[in-house]
């Protein structure tokens, strides 16, 4: 088998390496090899994981090789399998069974919200996919993310900026957060948002190379971030991936603390305020020095306010 790209494993596409691995263990072990556990998953179209991603393959009736050249060959109980490309792979179903115990947290959400956002499998037979973990070798450290899962999350990106301000103590109070102007016009989403105190947003927009990168998007992202604005509704926060583990959750807290210490700070009664006025120029009024030096208590054209009679 020969690579005859000539394009460098680094330099490829992260999506086109994920593929070359799924397809290299099936073409290593032969037309009955069969992709399972994370290379069936990215067949089927799941985002969200590693780029470095090693072939695996399963061989009818539990057959074994020894793996070879980085590749591995499983040995799974009966699974499901469909048909994908003129090859056999595993079901989604059976793919998430076999990957999620070996995957780690951030990369195991990741999947999963991406297969469920992008319809790939739904709520009840992901159920069923946690069922059968159960009792399985890794199933322990599933159940301790499963409740993070969330299938609004429309990248991996999002998922692990997501993530990172769970892990923070300040978990997004909603995804996808929908902005209308003030005729109740849609203007656009948010992909992680924070309520603030009447009735505003704190949104945090997360920009992947890939798509944000291209000269149209960056007009695109532009012209959205200022309909955003405009409404007046919003506090816009942008971040790409290198923020995440610095200023990510500093840049949102400090945020939503000026926003707390603003909703405890009291509103002064405007009419406790006139009442110290009056008082303060009643004062001033009764005082001689401020009448003999012409002050608040003079009246043009007549004598100034002694402390116990206006002159006239």
């Amino acid at each position: 088998m020969f690579d005859v790209t000539g394009v460098p494993e680094r330099r490829r596409h992260p999506d086109d390496r994920r593929l070359r691995a799924a397809w290299l263990g099936m073409l290593a072990y032969g037309p009955e090899a069969i992709a399972v556990g994370a290379c069936a998953l990215v067949l089927h179209g799941v985002a969200g994981l590693a780029i470095r991603l090693q072939p695996q393959v399963a061989l009818p009736a539990g057959r074994h090789l020894a793996p070879r050249d980085g590749m591995g060959v499983r040995r799974f109980d009966g699974f499901g399998t469909t048909r994908w490309g003129g090859r056999v792979i595993a079901t989604i179903d059976d793919a998430l069974v076999q990957a999620l115990p070996e995957l780690p947290r951030n990369e195991a959400v990741a999947v999963v919200d991406s297969a469920l956002n992008r319809r790939l499998i739904d709520v009840g037979r992901l159920e069923r996919v946690r069922s059968r973990l159960r009792g399985r070798r890794g199933a322990a450290g599933v159940d301790a993310w499963w409740g993070l899962v969330d299938g609004r999350s429309e990248s991996p990106l999002e998922t692990e900026a997501r993530l990172t301000c769970v892990d923070a103590g300040m978990p997004p109070d909603e995804l996808q957060v929908e902005i209308n102007d003030a005729a109740g016009r849609f203007v656009a989403r948010g992909d992680l948002g924070w309520r603030l105190r009447g009735g505003r947003w704190l949104l945090a927009e997360v920009d992947g190379k890939e798509i944000h990168d291209a000269p149209q998007a960056l007009y695109g992202d532009r012209e959205r971030q200022n309909r955003l604005l405009t409404t007046g509704e919003v506090d816009l926060l942008r971040f790409i991936r290198a923020d995440f583990r610095t200023t990510l959750t500093s840049t949102v807290g400090a945020h939503l603390a000026r926003d707390r210490s603003a909703a405890r700070r009291p509103v002064a009664d405007a009419r406790i305020n006139a009442g110290k006025r009056a008082s303060s120029t009643a004062r001033r009024l009764n005082d001689p020095a401020v009448a003999t030096n012409g002050g608040i208590g003079t009246v043009p054209g007549r004598e100034a306010c002694t402390s116990n009679r206006w002159g006239g």
